[in-house]
């Protein structure tokens, strides 16, 4: 029998699980501090709303900033060196944090010799407040800019290996499996990260979470290797990974490779397309990961270990989200839409979801467990959106600008974060401070309430904008 007709090996897949474990780690140490700053950190050096909100929003910028070369240093490297750079730098920024105390005593104070307690007894000591705030503020920025550095580098390097891996048809699907470690990442955080900081302080929830980079690593170089060198792939897989292979060579001049000059690819409207959607979409998932230990603690009263269970059922039934790039599939197969059309298709209905969110704050006077679900649908819908959002790049740019165009996005992404970071954190100390109303609800509750019902109508705004810059399927052709 020819081996081509033989039963195709399925290592495919061993990739996607390593995609989808790097994605855990990556939202592990992006929540750290979400998780420790409203009951530990915050505290301590005396934040309020708005530095925590200055912090998370230059996270944004600098995630974003990074995210525009990230792409063309994964595309330079390629697959294999460059996610190894991006997690080694982004575990090393995620263990500075725990740092942070020790450097602010050493500035304020001249003590730089000493452990974690003794930094929090020194800090707790010096007289000047306004400068404990101002220098650890600093000093978990600069933390934040080495996570967001080498975080920038997550999904370009992913959605690039999914395409070095997957057909086209099934490339929502696994890219909804390996972004479901995002939520995977976000749902056991609580239970790791609370009880860790719990039993052992929050420096030591920084360092253990951050260690599990160097781990993944180590996997890596062993694991990943070319579909067409790989001695795990047979030939039956290959042709499969590999079916596109014709249709891309005959659009982009006999070969899927050629290169697009960075400059070059803000030429094109799908690149605008793709940008928009994540401008208007990535500041919600990052305001509900950022900001929903908070809420519970500030509107429902839940702090610390008690909110494990409710902010693991909210990333638990984020989980349906893995079904998004389901959808997309059967509107391909069974309706005999192109790629594009398929997903466009499926982003529209998931873009109706996050309108529940309108409802979170006024159910939440009857049980707290509704905006709870309410969120984690929203929250659900918005991966669901991404995993589609993302394989758009993949149907209509070459594989060697892939990279590229993601971490232009992903600037965008980051940019409409920052927004919404600075915005949340200067609103929620305003209406904490004046007590303000707004449509029932007053003090910090109307803010919150605000910022719902931004987020409730940032993907049909993204979706229809997306669709007026690119309505039909029109891959991109290298000359």
């Amino acid at each position: 029998m020819n081996k081509i007709n033989e039963k195709k090996t399925n290592y495919r897949w061993m990739i996607c699980a390593m995609l989808f474990f790097a994605t855990t780690i990556n939202y592990l140490d992006r929540q750290v501090l979400s998780l420790t700053w409203p009951k530990f950190i915050g505290p301590e050096f005396g934040w309020t709303n708005d530095d925590y909100g200055n912090i998370t929003a230059w996270f944004s910028i600098l995630y974003a900033v990074s995210m525009l070369f990230a792409g063309k240093f994964v595309d330079w490297l390629d697959t294999k060196k460059g996610f190894l750079w991006a997690i080694g730098i982004w575990s090393v920024g995620a263990c500075l944090h725990a740092f942070c105390g020790i450097a602010t005593s050493g500035i304020l104070a001249g003590e730089w010799f000493v452990n974690f307690a003794e930094a929090k007894e020194i800090i707790s000591h010096i007289g000047d407040g306004a400068m404990v705030v101002s220098v650890s503020v600093i000093l978990f920025i600069f933390a934040r800019f080495v996570l967001a550095l080498g975080e920038a580098g997550n999904f370009p390097a992913a959605i690039k290996a999914t395409a070095e891996y997957f057909p086209k048809k099934d490339r929502a699907f696994s890219t909804s499996i390996f972004n479901s470690g995002a939520t995977i990442g976000a749902m056991i955080a609580p239970a790791c990260i609370l009880y860790i900081a719990v039993l052992w302080g929050w420096e030591a929830t920084f360092i253990i979470i951050g260690l599990l980079g160097f781990i993944w690593m180590a996997f890596w170089v062993f694991v990943y290797k070319k579909p067409d060198g790989n001695p795990g792939v047979n030939k039956a897989e290959l042709a499969y990974i590999q079916q596109d292979q014709q249709m891309e060579q005959t659009v982009n001049g006999g070969t899927a490779e050629k290169k697009l000059p960075f400059i070059k690819c803000f030429q094109f409207k799908q690149t605008w397309a793709f940008a928009f959607g994540k401008f208007m979409t990535d500041g919600v998932w990052w305001f509900f990961l950022f900001w929903m230990p908070k809420y519970l603690q500030t509107v429902f009263h839940i702090e610390g270990t008690a909110q494990v269970l409710p902010l693991t059922v909210l990333y638990t039934v984020v989980m349906i989200s893995i079904y998004g790039g389901w959808l997309p599939s059967y509107f391909i197969d069974r309706k005999g839409m192109d790629p594009y059309a398929g997903r466009m298709r499926a982003m529209l209905i998931f873009a109706f979801f996050p309108l529940l969110a309108l409802f979170a704050q006024p159910l939440g006077g009857y049980s707290y467990w509704l905006p709870v679900v309410i969120i984690g649908i929203a929250a659900a819908a918005h991966q669901a959106w991404s995993a589609n959002l993302f394989s758009t790049v993949g149907d209509m740019f070459p594989k060697g600008a892939i990279a590229t165009v993601t971490g232009i996005g992903g600037m965008a992404g980051g940019l409409g974060s920052f927004f919404i970071q600075k915005s949340a954190g200067m609103l929620f100390d305003y209406t904490g401070k004046t007590n303000m109303r707004f449509l029932g609800f007053e003090g910090e509750s109307s803010g919150y309430f605000m910022i719902f019902i931004v987020c409730a109508f940032a993907y049909l705004i993204g979706w229809i904008v997306m669709k007026a810059l690119v309505p039909k399927y029109k891959p991109i052709a290298v000359e």
